[in-house]
């Protein structure tokens, strides 16, 4: 009996060496520090610089990104898993250019995928992304191993937490915890809603130094975003707060992240036959589960 999954493998072979976009993951420890808020601010401001991205909802079930957009679309990453929708029907138009696929409702069972519906859909999905320059990934807050399966596979992770002590303690929690499970990919910390600039540095001198004694983890700081309440009213309107209120202190700081991280927008060249091959490290991960 033939392998109707072969042809789907040929295609993923077919593209291993294919130019890839930069893929990060954005997470945190525990919900309600702003993490998706700041993935699709983030997003908006790389595509302010002329770079083509595309932000995926993972946290299927309580995604909010097509909220924060004020749009509904009709088709969701819950109907890929649950129906087997063409991937590329579920990527919308957002504003400045950008591209999203909204989470949905429902669970995402990656552990009931078979091997066959793994190369579908890492095959679609790889056909999208060859058109992106940066592929953001808004996970789920805290830990789960469908989620584990992206923060071991991507170039980057982005760790969002707060001043709060509890949301410090989750995001050290939730790096040690990516550390201990071989995420191998850099972590960059945003620390978001800092009442003063020093109050977000010390919040990540304190995560810092922890990583550095207890898991001997050399992190970074992507960036501090200031309370502001913008961000509110923003979230009220269903707008992000970047086109909103684009000189508010949240939208300066955010774009002024974009532009360190990303000075001319576009990502730079890999090296051929870089080690971090996304799709490649995914599907292993995936297989093995």
């Amino acid at each position: 009996m033939s392998d109707q999954a072969e042809p789907l493998r040929r295609g993923l072979r077919r593209r291993q060496w294919a130019p890839e976009p930069r893929t990060i993951a954005v997470t945190s420890g525990k919900g309600g520090v702003g993490k998706s808020n700041v993935s699709l601010n983030f997003s908006l401001s790389l595509s302010q610089l002329g770079a083509r991205v595309l932000l995926l909802d993972m946290d299927i079930g309580m995604g909010n990104i097509d909220i924060l957009l004020g749009q509904s679309p009709s088709l969701t990453l819950a109907d890929w898993v649950s129906e087997r929708m063409p991937l590329a029907e579920l990527v919308k138009s957002g504003p400045e250019q950008l591209s999203y696929i909204a989470g949905g409702t429902g669970a995402m069972q990656w552990l009931s995928i078979d091997a066959a519906g793994i190369d579908e859909f890492l095959v679609e999905l790889q056909t999208v992304a060859s058109s992106y320059d940066y592929l953001l990934f808004d996970m789920g807050a805290g830990a789960s191993k469908e989620q584990l399966y992206f923060l071991r596979s991507v170039d980057e992770v982005f760790v969002v937490t707060t001043p709060e002590p509890t949301a410090m303690t989750d995001a050290y929690a939730m790096m040690k915890y990516m550390h201990g499970s071989s995420c191998q990919a850099p972590f960059s910390v945003i620390v978001n809603r800092a009442a003063k600039e020093w109050e977000g540095h010390e919040v990540f001198g304190r995560l810092k130094h922890a990583a550095d004694r207890f898991f001997n983890k050399d992190i970074s700081l992507l960036g501090i975003v200031p309370e502001d309440r913008a961000v509110a009213r923003a979230v009220a309107s269903q707008t992000p707060f970047l086109l909103l209120e684009p000189e508010a202190k949240a939208s300066r700081a955010v774009r002024q992240m974009a532009h360190r991280y990303a000075p001319g927008g576009k990502r730079e060249e890999e090296p051929a036959g870089r080690a971090s091959r996304f799709f490649a490290k995914l599907r292993q991960l995936l297989l093995e589960r």
